[in-house]
């Protein structure tokens, strides 16, 4: 699901594992005062790691789905 007007990013997965149901956010991100805020990760790596390697410096980059306190000891932007 892409925003482009309000610079919000929702990537859901779905289906089935065995005989269970699958469904829910996979990556979720919004743009915010020229920052991305990564609300949800669902990925195995990290897409902060991702968005790194396309050339987006760290400042840019909030850990949004850690408190305030846990995202003043990464080397990503705390808001």
């Amino acid at each position: 699901m892409f925003d482009r007007d309000r610079d919000h990013y929702l990537l859901i997965e779905t289906g089935w594992q065995n005989s269970k149901r699958i469904y829910g956010p996979f990556i979720h991100i919004d743009i915010k005062n020229d920052k991305i805020w990564i609300q949800h990760d669902g990925t195995e790596d990290g897409i902060a790691y991702e968005l790194e390697s396309a050339g987006i410096p760290k400042d840019r980059i909030v850990l949004a789905y850690r408190s305030l306190e846990r995202r003043k000891l990464t080397e990503y932007a705390v808001s």
